[in-house]
């Protein structure tokens, strides 16, 4: 059995990476995050149209109809570049409409997903971050053939870039009853503000829902909407995805801080050839290497194991959650405090660190989950 990456998928990471050196490498990605949008449109446009929009989305819809392994790859050379976009909320969304939606509902929005014509984000959580069905408090009420929601999401990726919004929502008093529905971003009672975050290249807002009125036909699933379980899955999906990108960012990090132990001169010799520094950057080479191992395996449980994706998934953000942020804090203290500077890039790659360690549950969540699922 070949466990390595196939011959496509290697050459689309290639690709990948020659089109964010060449385009994305870090001085734009700084100008990018700055800018109001928080994403290059331009690039959002190329992006499109090299196919990688669109990697999971069915070929009749427009798409590639790929793999979640061939999806790892993407964003693993994203995260490596820190590259700010709202990839990561449209392959959410791709995602609940693939599982959970109806072929019209399909048909309706995954080939504007595909062709980048249309930004469609995930709104899952809400304040008290919960990822369990309690966490979901906005609710959902019967008027003649509209349900009408209200309440208020919290962490939406790229809310402020979004066409709609898929949104998770209460039906009733009984524990696991939650389903999505998509609403439009221009709906009367939708408000979205930006909120802070310690990484400015991930941008997310606030999704106020004041008495939304949304159609039938907007509720994911027919005669069996959503449940409690598909969004546990989606909620798997997101995890994994935040993983990927942790695995690219933290090789990125790693990188950098081996060419500064190259360049960097300390008592007369370069600081690469002393312990103190060689042996944190082995560690950080097993971490990121052990990452990958658990992040792979996860991935094509996705598509070819779903009843062992929880647990994988799991394994692989709980590991990637601890070692990621203690790459980012030895990167800062390898370079001899100097990284915590606006001009160095390591402390880019801290912030980004310190986002993947809590976004879609943090270690202490996944690994209370490894042990439910029997993992230990």
């Amino acid at each position: 059995m070949n466990f390595g990456f196939t011959e496509e998928q290697e050459m689309l990471r290639a690709e990948v990476r020659k089109f964010l050196d060449s385009k994305a490498p870090l001085e734009e990605v700084r100008k990018i995050m700055e800018s109001e949008e928080g994403y290059s449109p331009k690039l959002w446009d190329e992006m499109a149209q090299l196919g990688w929009l669109g990697l999971l989305v069915p070929e009749e819809f427009g798409g590639v109809g790929l793999t979640w392994v061939d999806l790892t790859v993407l964003l693993e050379e994203t995260g490596r570049s820190l590259y700010p976009s709202p990839l990561l909320a449209c392959t959410l969304a791709v995602i609940a409409l693939c599982e959970n939606g109806t072929a019209e509902q399909q048909q309706r929005w995954l080939p504007g997903l595909a062709d980048g014509s249309r930004i469609l984000s995930v709104a899952l959580q809400e304040a008290d971050d919960r990822l369990s069905p309690d966490g979901t408090q906005t609710t959902g009420r019967r008027e003649g053939e509209k349900l009408i929601l209200r309440g208020e999401k919290h962490f939406v990726p790229f809310a402020t870039a979004a066409h709609h919004f898929v949104v998770s929502f209460r039906n009733s008093e009984q524990p696991d009853d939650v389903s999505l529905a998509v609403i439009d971003r221009n709906a009367d009672g939708v408000e979205v503000a930006d909120t802070r975050s310690i990484d400015t290249t991930k941008r997310f807002g606030v999704l106020t829902l004041s008495d939304v009125a949304v159609p039938e036909d907007c509720v994911l699933g027919e005669s069996t909407p959503a449940s409690w379980p598909a969004i546990a899955r989606l909620f798997d999906h997101a995890a994994a995805a935040v993983t990927a990108e942790a695995v690219g960012a933290a090789e990125g990090g790693h990188a950098l801080i081996v060419e500064y132990a190259k360049q960097r001169m300390q008592f007369g010799s370069l600081i690469g050839r002393y312990q103190g520094v060689k042996h944190p950057l082995a560690e950080m080479y097993v971490d990121i290497e052990s990452i990958k191992s658990l992040l792979y395996y996860a991935a094509w449980c996705l598509d070819e194991s779903p009843e062992e994706a929880p647990l994988y998934v799991s394994m692989a953000k709980a590991y990637a959650s601890d070692a990621f942020t203690r790459i980012g804090i030895d990167g800062i203290e390898l370079h001899g405090a100097l990284g915590y500077t606006w001009e160095y890039d390591a402390q880019l790659y801290l912030k980004r660190s310190k986002w993947v360690k809590s976004a879609y549950g943090g270690s202490d969540h996944h690994y209370d989950r490894v042990a439910d699922l029997g993992g230990f």
